[in-house]
């Protein structure tokens, strides 16, 4: 497994973990961190990541629910949500990383940490999502 499926991974982890928590501080974090002590070469990624879910919130929760056929972010499973997160904010923020790129790790993230229905609920979402970028329909941003 490469570093930045590690980071993706951790990342999701640490975003469920939040998510449960109800919070995101700063403190949140470094409790996770101290409890899984990721490896350093995957910290860069990792943060990255969960930072810039963070930071970008609302708007990648507005993405997901724009493009989730009568879903609300609070209605779908904890794996799933965090797992497009991700996916969303490497989509719309992220240029360096090809769509397919992004889309095949979530799909395969959800496979293996979700359910039987986690892989194609995930791909019809982030399908969607990556057809308005290419459409220009959501603009890309970077970070």
């Amino acid at each position: 497994m490469g570093s930045r499926r590690k980071s993706r991974e951790l990342a999701m982890q640490a975003l469920f973990y939040m998510d449960k928590c109800h919070g995101n501080s700063e403190e949140i974090l470094n409790n996770f961190t101290d409890n899984f002590n990721p490896p350093e070469d995957i910290l860069p990624f990792f943060y990255r990541l969960v930072n810039g879910v963070i930071s970008s919130a609302p708007e990648i929760d507005g993405i997901i629910e724009r493009f989730s056929s009568n879903w609300k972010i609070s209605r779908m499973s904890c794996v799933d949500r965090n797992i497009m997160r991700i996916a969303v904010f490497e989509l719309v923020w992220c240029d360096d990383i090809p769509c397919k790129v992004s889309i095949n790790e979530a799909i395969d993230i959800g496979k293996k940490y979700g359910t039987d229905e986690s892989g194609p609920f995930i791909n019809g979402i982030l399908d969607s999502v990556r057809d308005a970028v290419e459409k220009e329909v959501i603009k890309v941003k970077t970070n």
